[in-house]
């Protein structure tokens, strides 16, 4: 008999009981995204380092341009031209502009820019047809980010934007946490490699590879340690190698209570056992362990149940190893169907959006085809005996 704890009480224990590995290195910013940042980087410079133009045009005093139509154009003479790539060395005074691209470097005493369109030259005179306001078409220096302003948060998930943010501020490299390194341990005495035809009552070794895949997309690496059949000694010796060489384990198969199942006894001479069973469907037969500072998680031997627990909580584990905050991507829509469920544990039903709708997935249960056909899942509450047609649900959409 399994003496369970809720999903939000098992999720508070992994928060209670682990915490960042401590490894990070140093990567470039070209091959950063997806890493997590192990620091605070701060810009050592204003981006942009110079005030500039964001249009083809003039620069001038904004002011000049005041009351100007095209019935009674300004006229400033055209005292200059900004290159790209070179310094503005003319400062600007009232009655004069000059000629300026779009990033060339605001000229000192200049304050706006009139696009070209709004103008025309007449013999080294620009006839200004539109008044314009000051800052009006510039970017001013540190407009974008101010030096000594941290650009980059500790524990933020590094995407393709930022690393164009730290080329900007000058960066080429940044500290990232090190990708941390998951354990992999398949058990049963059913359990078949994926590359042989099971024999009569066999099964395929789906969760090694489920088990990586998912691992993976949360920003790990992995090592597999192998079929191992249900034997205590040859569990318990696969269980201590995997915790010498990785930053958590992840034994698939035997969490159970029948008497086969042994994963719990082993995590216990390993560790300690902290939570085994949660009230969750799939997962009832979870065990949450703790060997030293690292997890060992024993994860039910069925695929979808497996799917689910490492989605929901081996996921947290990994978002603490990390540091990083944990989020789920999510979307109200209206349930398509009624949807019963069993009193006593957070249900995770399956579903397709389609428009405003949440449609259930239907199929026998586990089926990993069911998964796959689905956008994402909602979730019942323990409390509930299910939900309505017509009532307004979160979806918890699967990050593809």
């Amino acid at each position: 008999m399994l003496d369970v704890i809720t999903v939000d009480e098992a999720i508070k224990t992994v928060e209670d009981n682990f915490c960042r590995i401590t490894g990070t290195e140093t990567v470039a910013v070209s091959a950063a995204a997806g890493r997590v940042s192990a620091n605070d980087v701060t810009a050592e410079e204003n981006l942009p380092p110079f005030s500039r133009s964001v249009m083809d045009g003039y620069a001038l005093i904004a002011s000049d341009t005041y009351g100007a139509s095209e019935a009674v154009p300004a006229m400033l003479d055209i005292s200059g031209e900004v290159f790209m790539g070179k310094e503005a060395d003319t400062v600007i005074t009232n009655g004069k502009c000059v000629r300026i691209p779009t990033g060339g470097m605001l000229p000192g005493g200049a304050n706006a820019v009139i696009p070209v369109e709004n103008t025309e030259e007449d013999n080294g005179v620009c006839l200004v047809y539109k008044s314009v306001s000051v800052n009006e078409n510039i970017t001013r220096a540190g407009d974008d980010i101010k030096e000594g302003s941290v650009i980059l948060r500790k524990g933020t998930v590094i995407t393709p934007a930022h690393a164009g943010l730290l080329a900007c501020a000058g960066f080429s490299h940044t500290e990232v946490v090190k990708r941390p390194l998951i354990g992999i341990i398949s058990t049963g005495n059913e359990i078949s490699p994926v590359d042989i035809k099971p024999a009569p009552g066999m099964v395929r070794d789906v969760n090694s590879h489920l088990l990586a895949a998912q691992c993976s997309s949360f920003g790990c690496d992995t090592a597999f340690y192998g079929i191992i059949k249900d034997d205590y000694n040859e569990i318990f010796t696969a269980v201590n190698k995997a915790l010498s060489e990785c930053d958590a384990v992840l034994i698939s198969g035997g969490s159970s209570a029948g008497l086969k199942d042994m994963t719990a006894g082993i995590i216990e001479n390993a560790g300690t056992v902290l939570a085994h069973g949660i009230a969750m469907k799939p997962g009832k037969p979870t065990i949450l362990g703790k060997a030293g500072n690292k997890p060992v998680i024993g994860l039910p031997g069925h695929p979808a149940a497996c799917f689910f627990v490492t989605e929901i909580i081996v996921r947290k584990i990994i978002d603490v190893l990390l540091g990083k905050e944990s989020r789920s991507i999510t979307k109200e829509f209206i349930c398509d169907d009624n949807i019963s469920s069993n009193h006593g544990r957070e249900e995770f039903v399956c579903v397709k959006t389609d428009g405003e709708r949440a449609v259930p997935v239907y199929g026998k249960s586990g089926l990993m085809s069911v998964i796959c056909q689905s956008d994402g899942y909602i979730r019942i509450g323990r409390n509930l005996e299910g939900i309505q047609k017509g009532d307004k649900v979160t979806v918890y959409l699967f990050d593809r």
